[in-house]
């Protein structure tokens, strides 16, 4: 990790040059603290919905961020590129991505191209004609640009825009061997990317997507702004996407009764919480709660359709489903109804066999004295058998995990949280080499497929990540290699001269100690409004200059993160904040 503050990026700015708009008041249009923040802060102001234009003091973040991402690529023998954002359509057509991806990839009218959201086809057409032979592996090639994707519902500010920056990185190898010990790099490289970064972050197995591959994780950042749902287990030894999270729960104990199914009325009922009503049950576990989807075919009639169960206390788990079945999506009513001859309520698993195939979760393995719908409006069935009823059922974990599930060796209790995505990491295969035709001859001679792995990291998202962790009620909180300036100086009336010319005196001691400063010798502005503008910006240090202090041949300095002050001499300032520094970033 570096922490010698002589490996930042210089600027050297007064705020009487330096282009820092910030505002008292919330935006209204925000809603996540990184996004009031960024924007009353002074580092981005948003164009139209999902675009956002990078002022001075966040892009000088950015570009922060962005050189810790290529020092720590480079680290790993990566080699940068810069490639067109625009690409044909045909290249994404052989991959499938372009349907893949449908309305949330810009489209150029007129022209057979699209802005492309990721570069996985872009950088193997590179691949194909170049990486030819075995020798000329492996490779890890990664750019840091502009991508584009066509959000529906924009929001968090930078979190989820429509452009953003983002370093993708590809990995080509001949062997999965190869492959592994690729990814492993990556890893390592992401881990000391966010640690430099100054984010806790954790790491979840997670779902790949329209990325494809056999293995994805994320590095993810706990906040109440996040968008994902994760399981973390309380001794901190499993994490996970909520899309792929596993748990220990008992399974609904088999009573081998073998009671006759037994149809029963029951008059407009619709959901498992209303039919546990009806019956003046609690425990839904017996309930079984019935979905259909289609697995679709090239034509209608190739369709194929599937039948879910779950315990009515749980829900089905969309992604596990679509890990099982790829492609999958839940049945129309339209189709519900003439698959079944039931709307959804009244569908259950008996007297189906032929039409559909059922599937179960693990929880329900051979369960019976089940009730589920009769596959007629209005009526259940109870007494169910899975292993009597059901012919050809399988099982596999279809369900979504909860709050205080066991993990699978019982050893700790699960929680649910909210979490941003600051990087994700792919172990990619033959998928995209495939498609395209990238392939290399080995040691015998004998054409191979290439093996890729693909690596992707938010520039903005790390920035705003840190902010959802690092802020108070006065404003952001910087520290470490991130921060914009380490020290914020204060000229408090820049009308007395003498005040004025030690604050200049200092500004330009600190440039000469390699000491990224930003000074606030702003004229006409009150003592207070610059204390709520430091405050606001979240310097690791301010320095204080005023006429009080100066009459005992001092100044004041503040610990923007504790609210430490304390008193300096002017002839130790020098030595000491440089000091300050080094304790606190």
């Amino acid at each position: 990790m570096h922490t010698n503050i002589t490996s930042y990026i210089f600027v050297l700015m007064k705020l009487t040059e330096y282009f820092v708009p910030t505002l008292k008041e919330e935006p209204a249009d925000s809603v996540i603290p990184s996004h009031k923040l960024m924007v009353r802060a002074g580092m981005i102001r948003q164009l139209t919905a999902g675009v956002y234009s990078y002022l001075p003091l966040g892009l000088k973040v950015f570009k922060k961020i962005e050189n810790i991402v290529r020092e720590e690529m480079n680290a790993i023998g990566g080699n940068e590129f810069y490639l067109p954002a625009l690409s044909p359509n045909e290249l994404w057509h052989q991959t499938g991505r372009l349907e893949d991806y449908g309305d949330d990839i810009f489209r150029i009218k007129n022209r057979e191209l699209v802005l492309a959201p990721t570069h996985e086809e872009v950088f193997t057409s590179i691949a194909k004609p170049n990486l030819i032979s075995y020798k000329d592996l492996p490779k890890i090639w990664y750019q840091i640009q502009t991508k584009f994707r066509n959000e529906a519902r924009p929001r968090g500010g930078v979190l989820r825009g429509r452009q953003f920056t983002m370093k993708d990185a590809y990995s080509f190898d001949a062997t999965w061997e190869g492959l592994d010990e690729s990814y492993n790099k990556n890893d390592k490289a992401y881990r000391n990317i966010f640690t430099r970064s100054g984010l806790k972050f954790f790491v979840v197995s997670a779902f790949s997507g329209a990325m494809g591959g056999s293995k994805s994780e994320e590095f993810m950042v706990e906040t109440e702004a996040g968008e994902d749902n994760v399981a973390l287990s309380e001794d901190n030894s499993y994490a996970s996407n909520v899309e792929v999270a596993v748990s220990y729960c008992e399974t609904v104990a088999r009573k081998n009764s073998n009671l006759s199914l037994e149809e029963f009325h029951t008059p407009d009922i619709k959901t498992i919480d209303e039919l546990a009503g009806f019956l003046g049950i609690t425990d839904k576990s017996r309930l079984a709660k019935s979905r259909v989807f289609v697995i679709p075919g090239k034509e209608e009639k190739d369709n194929k359709y599937v039948e879910v169960l779950v315990c009515g206390d749980d829900e089905v788990n969309e992604t596990k489903l679509h890990n099982i079945f790829s492609g999958i999506r839940a049945a129309h009513p339209d189709e519900l109804s003439e698959i079944t001859g039931a709307d959804a309520g009244s569908i259950g698993p008996v007297g189906v066999e032929g039409k559909l195939k059922v599937i179960a979760d693990l929880r329900l393995k051979e369960a019976d004295e089940l009730i589920s719908g009769a596959n007629k409006n209005d009526y259940h069935v109870k007494n169910i058998d899975l292993k009597r009823d059901v012919p050809g059922i399988e099982y596999f974990d279809i369900r979504t995990v909860k709050e205080g599930e066991l993990t699978l060796d019982k050893n700790s209790k699960l929680r649910i949280t909210k979490a941003i995505e600051v990087g994700h990491i792919f172990k990619l295969g033959t998928k995209y080499a495939e498609a395209l035709g990238a392939k290399y001859l080995d040691k015998e001679g004998k054409e191979q497929v290439i093996i890729m792995g693909s690596y992707g990291i938010g520039i903005e998202r790390i920035a705003a990540a840190y902010i959802e962790q690092n802020y108070d009620k006065d404003g952001i909180i910087w520290s470490g290699e991130i921060s914009p300036f380490h020290v914020q100086l204060i000229c408090v009336n820049t009308k007395l001269e003498n005040v004025k010319q030690k604050a200049d005196s200092i500004y330009n001691d600190f440039i000469k100690l390699g000491i990224e400063v930003l000074y606030d010798d702003r004229g006409d502005i009150s003592p207070g409004f610059k204390f709520k503008d430091a405050d606001l910006l979240g310097m690791p240090l301010h320095v204080i200059v005023s006429e009080k202090n100066l009459k005992n041949d001092e100044v004041e300095v503040k610990i923007r993160r504790t609210g430490e002050r304390m008193k300096i001499p002017l002839a130790e300032i020098n030595s000491k904040i440089p000091e300050l520094l080094k304790n606190i970033n």
